[in-house]
């Protein structure tokens, strides 16, 4: 059986679900869970939750803690990583706040614009002292990555270490949430009148989470592109395999237009559904943050609540110290959100074949038009040979392009910060849709830099 590393096992958004769908797999019983986090709270919360879970539901995992990664790695055969550098959402407005001083607003900054260049680069070192550390101690492990950006972060992988790594994300349900809405007359579907918004809002999670449920089960997305980037190339009934994106195209009309106004217009525009919702799509289209226009405004883009998650994040953890204290099962624990990782584990440990509708792995001719380094995100193949990614061809010229130009302005942010290089990387600030001046670029860099050379020393030899 396999040994699996956990880095970051306290993770808000992965490492928790990631870790109790783990432990309740069949398949991989017997196998050895190392949990790695560097928050000594977090991790020994998760590594007594486990424990008692393991025992309870006679799991048969062997369960180890460990508050460095170098500890843990040897002999690893897959490390799920979903890292972030702390504290993420006081940093993440951080970025947000230090564009706005220059005039430019994004609403999420996240994946692209300044406050993705500052969020990729802040991940950089430690990214690649984890690859270092896997080429000495398990070289012919799977890097499993969950940490934002994705496509820039597998890119820094690809090509600047031998490791093998594969990228998931849980985003194409926001497509099927979507498609569900748009269908629900059509298909007999409940719950639609509820979705109201794919923005990061708490509220907007429950409704989202059953539209997709039930258009996972009704209908077959094929997506390609970047993640949180990717374009709805067909739709199919599930069962028969009716196309029925003709359908779609009618019944979103009828929708309201306050629902999902950006990806509307986009959708009218280039002619292809945006996967991501106007959550992630702002953060790649170059029409959205000037301040004079403010067409935030117009779409109702609105900002991340970073206050509010982080008092979510402090009250799961008040949760999962009261589950371990009390020793209470709930159906929360038995029936986690999967986010792929386990599946795909299974997939190469027993040989079975697995059709995974989302995966971010290397070009190599998957998307015409494309460099063969880009990360893409396709749907793939995962088998005891690895995992084959389904080549879609080329994508219409307009969004091409738009691809395109986030992965030229990506390649040079990873190509930037790991040699520390400052011309490449007001390059990528100036190829970023969200910035338009050349002197702005300069003064948003050297603000970024300054901000975070706790984490860029490279910059400053």
């Amino acid at each position: 059986m396999p040994k699996i590393v956990c880095l970051g096992a306290g993770s808000f958004s992965f490492g928790l679900s990631t870790l109790l769908t783990l432990l309740q797999s069949p398949v991989l019983r017997g196998s050895e869970i190392a949990l790695v986090d560097i928050n000594a709270e977090s991790l020994d919360l998760t590594a007594r939750l486990a424990g008692w879970l393991n025992e309870s539901w006679d799991c048969g995992k062997h369960i180890s803690a460990h508050s460095n990664h170098k500890d843990a790695l040897q002999g690893a055969d897959y490390v799920i990583s979903a890292i972030e550098v702390q504290p993420r959402e006081r940093l993440w407005q951080q970025d947000f706040e230090l564009t706005l001083k220059y005039g430019l607003r994004q609403p999420y900054g996240e994946n692209g614009g300044p406050g993705g260049f500052a969020h990729t680069a802040r991940n950089v070192n430690t990214v690649l002292e984890i690859t270092r550390d896997m080429e000495r101690a398990c070289p012919d492990a799977w890097l499993i990555n969950f940490t934002n950006p994705m496509h820039r972060l597998c890119y820094l992988v690809n090509q600047y270490s031998r490791i093998k790594v594969v990228g998931l994300c849980h985003q194409l349900a926001a497509g099927y949430a979507m498609a569900a809405k748009a269908l629900a007359p059509a298909y007999g579907l409940h719950g639609a009148d509820a979705f109201v918004s794919t923005h990061a809002d708490p509220s907007n999670h429950y409704p989202m989470a059953i539209m997709a449920a039930q258009g996972m089960e009704r209908f077959k997305i094929t997506a390609a592109g970047l993640n949180h980037f990717t374009w709805m190339l067909a739709l199919q009934d599930r069962l028969s395999g009716e196309d029925l994106y003709p359908l779609f195209r009618r019944e979103w009309q009828k929708l309201p237009t306050t629902f999902e106004p950006l990806t509307r217009d986009i959708f009218e525009i280039f002619k292809l559904f945006p996967i991501p919702g106007d959550e992630h799509l702002d953060e790649y289209l170059p029409w959205l943050s000037n301040p004079q226009q403010k067409a935030w405004e117009h779409y109702d883009l609105s900002l991340y609540n970073w206050a509010l998650y982080e008092k979510l994040r402090e009250e799961q953890w008040r949760q999962v110290s009261e589950w371990v204290s009390k020793r209470e099962l709930t159906d929360s624990l038995k029936h986690p959100a999967s986010e792929g990782a386990v599946e795909l584990i299974e997939s190469l440990v027993t040989g079975k074949p697995l059709y995974w509708e989302a995966l971010n792995i290397p070009n190599r001719g998957l998307i015409d038009g494309l460099p063969p380094s880009a990360i893409v995100e396709v749907p793939g193949t995962i088998s005891a040979e690895g995992i084959t990614g389904e080549a879609v061809g080329e994508l219409p010229r307009g969004i091409s392009e738009l691809l395109h130009r986030e992965v030229s302005a990506s390649q040079l942010c990873i190509d930037a910060v790991v040699h520390g290089d400052k011309d490449l990387a007001l390059q990528s600030l100036l190829l970023d849709p969200v910035v338009d001046d050349i002197n702005t670029a300069r003064l948003i860099l050297s603000d970024i830099l300054e901000t975070n050379k706790a984490w860029l020393p490279q910059f400053f030899n």
